[in-house]
């Protein structure tokens, strides 16, 4: 990081706490000695997943979002428990939500979503190799999952119908991957 954009905490605590949320305020010094706020979400992180078929095709969710009312098509995700590493959320949510356990494991990318106002990471992986073990949703919790393919995927990102964030770089990362255009990552993870 460039030490000439560097801002300093000066003081930092809690301005709320919920359940899963926090959100912190500090006081920091900004590069030109000035004070300023922050205000951000403190998120525990997370995993999501692009299980994909021998035949090319990804199983995806269909579930309702509460902060914009309405339903998105995602790929599996969620956030990490007290002391697991992403690979271990990744493995327990795509059993959870879809069902299905897979032996093949890669990691494709780590992205930041919101950048300006959380310091939330997530990881996105590649799961093959994949068999039917049944699901195990949390209570509460109601999707629906559904097998499609990847042309069927870049026609709905392409018509404006997918935008969740992590499901879109999935989908990009996987047409480079399908069309030869990047080299498929090594399946170590297993």
């Amino acid at each position: 990081m460039s030490s000439r954009l560097e801002e300093t905490t000066l003081a930092s605590e809690v301005a709320y706490e919920g359940h899963f949320l926090k959100i912190r305020r500090d006081r920091v010094r900004m590069p030109d000695g000035r004070t300023s706020g922050r205000e951000y979400v403190v998120h525990p992180g997370a995993a999501a997943i692009v299980p994909l078929f021998p035949d090319g095709r990804v199983l995806v969710e269909r579930q309702f979002r509460y902060p914009l009312r309405s339903t998105f098509v995602e790929i599996p995700a969620g956030k990490l428990d007290p002391g697991e590493t992403s690979l271990q959320t990744a493995r327990r949510e795509l059993t959870e939500e879809t069902g299905y356990r897979a032996r093949e494991w890669a990691l494709l990318t780590r992205i930041h979503p919101a950048i300006g106002f959380a310091d939330e990471f997530l990881d996105i992986f590649l799961a093959r190799d994949l068999e039917q073990v049944g699901r195990q949703l949390d209570e509460g919790e109601f999707l629906e999952i559904d097998i499609v393919t990847l042309g069927w995927l870049m026609d709905e990102l392409r018509a404006g119908r997918l935008t969740d964030v992590k499901t879109q770089i999935a989908v990009h990362w996987l047409d480079r991957l399908t069309s030869g255009q990047w080299d498929w990552p090594s399946f170590d993870l297993g």
